[in-house]
């Protein structure tokens, strides 16, 4: 059976917010986003599905030698998990502004604020939003437009909404908080409700240019269609909030080209904080444009550029992201991924999460570098996009062409990418690390580079590799490894995965790729990764281990190539591909335990 990736997001194929707002004299706004594709395309991997033809075995140059699973006594697996945490959203206890304002605050009365937030905002001042419903104003563009180091803080009741129908020459606003101009860094938004706002597609309702050192924290941010509740830039903490029921995103971590405080190394946002929020019901606008989508779409979603695989939707995205602390979140039914990081992210702490009924996988970490994802619960996802049958093994966490890399560097220290000591209940699927053998540097659809070297870039990839001269593994320099996103460098340990078939229903089989975990690349159509150069890689040259892990119901395995399906037997001792590759998967989990299945 051949398993074609069901959809992926490239950079540059995805909708990407680069938002100005010019001054509110002019009321306009210029907005840039990139076209949309699918971010892996069917046709490279169908077309590359010729089970006939051997491939050398060829180490992937750059990575390490492989290491053998260790052999010592396995690590008890992480203890079971107490159940869901307590949610955010509707608990007084953490949204619950204070009853009065702080001193020298400026009181906001309940209603029309159109005539205090007109003009742009004094820097470092404080407002305190009165109980009961706020408007600012009709129009497109009638927003806040705080001044650097400006609070915003909400008495008990206090919601700020963009919908006011009964105002005189009705519109929508678009957003709420907007840093108008540039260095308007330092503000603090807490104890509100933000509804009701319509940022278009990979858009904003709150902090729409994603500048720099926000803080956002006990506040409720829902209802905001097409587009998501908030942008995140460098230096944003975002804490407590509920972020619920948003059209395309509950947050967009994006920096806007050139900003002073993006990464040196990833030239996106860095050093964020997202903690203790539950971000939930996000994706209302169905952007994957999923064929059986669960819930009826708002009306405000009409026309906002969704697409079959446009890799643009979920819980919450990162693009090139670094430094980034993801941890004590509670991530659960969103219409499509959970939690995405996409596009040379590098340097992610992921941590102490509950990942629950997501429609589709609950984290992915694609083409970006350098991890720790541990002591996570993840439970009930994917159940939606695998009873879809996609033709692709599912997951609560899809590593796709990412892993460690010490020349990618970060100020975790990480150089490896590890999943470790995680309990998997009841999803779709495990752990999956694919590496999609027809995706490089210069392939034609991605417009990002690799991190590993200055000298990979779009045009010197696509020159080298278009050369069978120099296109070879230790060519100095060596562009046949520079151009790739490796899966590898990634370790797989100490998790207990727990999987019983009746509790997901009558469609989690084996034959729809329920109840898998995989290490796995497919036969490749492009030169020089063309034939089996990248599912023996993956297998056996880029250490990726998994070990010291705990099953618990009937699991099966995809090992070497896309769509084999192997045995416990198989995946433990090792076997030889029969596709015509001739080449050998070697052992996987040592030190780990598989228990007997569900009845």
């Amino acid at each position: 059976m051949t398993r074609p990736r069901r959809r992926s997001g490239h950079r540059g194929r995805t909708r990407r917010p680069l938002v100005f707002i010019l001054p509110i004299a002019v009321l306009s706004l210029v907005a840039v986003c990139f076209s949309a594709t699918p971010r892996e395309m069917l046709a490279t991997v169908s077309r590359g599905l010729n089970f006939t033809q051997p491939a050398k075995d060829q180490p992937g140059p750059g990575a390490p030698a492989p290491t053998a699973p260790a052999t010592s006594t396995p690590a008890p697996p992480p203890p079971a998990p107490a159940g869901a945490p307590i949610g955010v959203c509707g608990n007084a206890g953490v949204l619950s502004g204070p009853a009065s304002a702080p001193a020298g605050a400026v009181t906001v009365p309940a209603g029309n604020n159109a005539s205090l937030f007109g003009d742009q905002l004094p820097a470092s001042t404080t407002y305190y939003f009165a109980a009961g419903t706020h408007y600012l104003g009709s129009g497109e563009y009638a927003q806040i437009n705080p001044g650097r180091n400006d609070t915003f803080i909400g008495a008990p009741g206090a919601i700020i909404s963009g919908d006011d129908p009964g105002s005189s020459g009705y519109h929508q606003n678009d957003f709420a908080f907007v840093g108008n101009g540039t260095g308007i860094t330092g503000v603090t938004i807490e104890y509100l409700t933000i509804e009701n706002f319509s940022p278009p597609g990979s858009q904003g309702a709150v902090n729409t240019n994603s500048d720099d050192n926000w803080t956002i924290t006990h506040s409720t941010i829902k209802g905001n269609v097409p587009g998501a509740a908030m942008m995140v830039g460098s230096g944003n903490t975002i804490e407590h909030n509920c972020l619920t029921g948003n059209g395309q995103y509950a947050f967009n971590a994006y920096q806007n080209p050139g900003d002073p405080q993006e990464s040196k190394v990833t030239d996106g946002p860095q050093n964020i904080v997202l903690s203790d929020n539950e971000i939930s019901y996000n994706d209302t606008c169905n952007w994957e444009a999923f064929s059986k989508f669960p819930v009826r779409t708002p009306t405000g979603c009409a026309g906002a550029g969704q697409f079959d695989g446009c890799g643009c939707s979920g819980g919450g995205k990162f693009w090139q992201g670094q430094n980034v602390t993801v941890r004590d979140n509670y991530v659960h039914d969103n219409y499509s991924v959970g939690i995405w990081a996409d596009t040379n992210n590098d340097g992610f702490d992921i941590e102490g999460n509950y990942f629950s009924a997501n429609y589709a996988e609950a984290l992915i970490y694609e083409i970006s570098y350098n991890a720790l994802i541990k002591g996570n619960t993840f439970t009930d996802n994917a159940w939606g996009t695998g009873a879809a049958d996609s033709g692709f093994t599912d997951s609560a966490v899809y590593i796709s062409e990412s892993g460690g890399d010490s020349r990618v560097p970060n100020s975790f220290g990480y150089s490896t990418l590890a999943i470790e000591g995680n309990t998997f209940i009841d999803n779709w699927g495990g752990v999956v690390l694919w590496e999609n053998a027809n995706r490089f540097c210069g392939d034609g659809y991605d417009d990002a580079c690799t991190l590993v070297s200055p000298a990979a870039t779009q045009a010197t990839c696509k020159s080298a590799l278009g050369n069978s001269a120099a296109n070879q593994p230790a060519d100095n320099p060596d562009y046949f490894d520079m151009c790739r996103w490796k899966t590898q460098n990634v370790t797989v340990s100490g998790n207990a995965f727990r999987f019983n078939p009746a509790s997901i229903g009558s469609a989690c089989t084996a034959a729809r790729s329920c109840g898998f975990n995989g290490l796995f690349s497919q036969y490749g159509s492009t030169k020089p990764y063309s034939a089996w150069v990248v599912p023996v890689n993956i297998s056996r040259h880029q250490n990726n281990v998994f070990k010291d892990n705990t099953y618990t119901g009937p699991w099966n395995f995809d090992g070497f190539a896309l769509g084999d399906t192997v045995s416990w037997s198989q995946w433990t001792s090792g076997f030889k591909d029969d596709n015509g590759s001739n080449a050998s998967f070697g052992a996987q989990d040592a030190g780990s335990t598989y228990n007997q299945p569900h009845g």
